[in-house]
């Protein structure tokens, strides 16, 4: 039985550490990498059964790592991992080719069933739709990745005073 191989990237050291340790205790080979360019690297000189893959990182994000790693190694089950989710960000990463879409804090178990799970048939559709304040925050979210995070630009093209748009993210998400 061969070994799997598992490359985890996130820029969060203590994260990286523990999550590494757990998985080489159930007998994964790990790398890792603390950013896209690093774990870019990385794809050229290895072979990956599996990767975890942070959303938001310093500079590119895992969704561009996503990308380029099922266009060099179309087998890998890639799972993307994030404190900052939403459906957008969720259907993004699995058009781009991911299996799975983990909300943070995850477990090791959370991982291996995430890794695991890769019939996209498994997928449950809630049968409450989200609030509108869910909504909300979700398009909030969206127009703030598609201005890489400046607020004066998100403001804008929401039609939004700046300071509002500042009080709206620093509440917390609303629950679905």
């Amino acid at each position: 039985m061969k070994t799997e191989t598992v490359l985890l990237v996130d820029d969060d050291e203590i994260f990286v550490n523990v999550m590494a340790r757990a998985l080489k205790k159930r007998g994964f080979i790990v790398t890792t990498a603390a950013g896209v360019d690093e774990a870019e690297a990385l794809l050229d000189q290895h072979s990956f059964d599996k990767a975890l893959i942070d959303l938001k990182m310093e500079g590119r994000s895992g969704l561009a790592l996503i990308q380029s790693l099922k266009q060099r190694q179309p087998d890998c089950c890639a799972v993307m991992l994030t404190g900052y989710s939403s459906i957008t960000t969720a259907v993004e990463a699995i058009r781009l080719g991911a299996h799975n879409y983990l909300c943070k804090p995850a477990s090791l178990k959370d991982v291996l069933e995430a890794f695991d799970k890769q019939d996209s048939t498994d997928i449950t559709i809630p049968d409450n739709p989200p609030s509108v304040e869910r909504v909300e925050w979700e398009h909030i979210q969206k127009v703030l990745a598609e201005n890489n995070g400046n607020i004066s630009a998100t403001a804008r093209a929401l039609g939004m005073h700046r300071r509002t748009l500042q009080r709206k993210l620093l509440k917390k998400p609303v629950r679905q």
